[in-house]
């Protein structure tokens, strides 16, 4: 009997967009509470490629002022770093506090793509399962909200997203070599996130599970857990009146024509017809 959950139907648009622009004033709130308060949180977003990640991220931080929140999608370490303790270059970008830190993807590569794609020793990479607990149980220690998620896709689904951006210019440069080769590796992927999960779903730490083939209750679902986790205030603001303008002074704009002025491209438009939804296709799914 198989143990995959229901599928659900796609959440419509209308209730999708109503629902996450409500959830989107929360996150504002939270963000004034993480502020005022003093609070330094930490999300992990962890998945397979093309598991929603990225969009979930993107309405997250939507609203959000990029001096409080921000976004640390680190590249390939350098040689330098390779050098270092494993951890050392992801804990330069822990917050300060009142911050609020979004991984997009974390010390996590270590036993996911790098196991799987031989990045690093078996040594480096036990070293890590065995590490990875107590590191994080001293950012909790020293008072970091941490929360974890990991974006549970199915393989059709991503097969089916990869071949819209291999088919999308505009998307085009998402899908690398790394991606292609995820798909002839996907058992291999799911034993190192089965086993990443055995070692690293502790109790101070859980991981959540975000079931990501609907991207609209993907996002919908992970930004109402992370509030419900967080004991948020709406922090009350001082009003702010906006003050009378002065009279003027005599000052007088220099001629327009001592300035070099963009061309309106915008008067040269039309009114476009936007090209109509995707087809809804029927896929058994086998979810990692």
């Amino acid at each position: 009997m198989s143990d995959q959950p229901a599928r659900q139907p796609r959440l419509a648009k209308a209730p999708y967009e109503a629902e996450l622009l409500r959830l989107q004033n929360e996150l504002v709130k939270l963000q004034e509470w993480v502020r005022v308060e003093g609070v330094r949180l930490v999300v992990v977003f962890e998945g397979r490629d093309a598991a929603g990640k990225g969009g979930v991220i993107k309405r997250v931080t939507e609203y959000l002022n990029p001096r409080v929140a921000r976004i640390a999608a680190l590249p390939a370490p350098t040689e330098r770093q390779r050098g270092q303790w494993y951890f050392q270059r992801y804990v330069e970008q822990l917050p300060a506090k009142g911050e609020i830190v979004l991984f997009d993807r974390s010390w996590y590569n270590r036993a996911g793509v790098e196991k799987v794609m031989g990045f690093c020793t078996d040594e480096e990479y036990w070293q890590f399962l065995h590490q990875c607990p107590t590191f994080e149980r001293m950012l909790i220690e020293a008072g970091i909200e941490l929360r974890k998620y990991w974006f549970s896709v199915s393989d059709t689904e991503q097969e089916r997203r990869f071949q819209s951006r291999l088919d999308d210019p505009m998307r085009r440069w998402k899908l690398s070599p790394m991606d292609t080769e995820s798909i002839s590796r996907w058992e291999d992927y799911s034993r190192a996130k089965d086993e990443m999960f055995v070692y690293t779903d502790i109790p101070e730490s859980p991981w959540n599970v975000v079931e990501s083939d609907d991207k609209r209750r993907a996002r919908i679902n992970m930004i109402a857990h992370l509030l419900s986790t967080l004991p948020y205030t709406d922090v009350t603001k001082p009003p702010v009146a906006l003050p009378p303008r002065p009279a003027s002074k005599g000052y007088q704009r220099p001629p327009r024509d001592l300035q070099k002025y963009v061309p309106d491209h915008a008067a040269a438009l039309r009114e476009v017809k936007l090209p109509t939804g995707r087809r809804k296709r029927k896929h058994k799914h086998k979810h990692d």
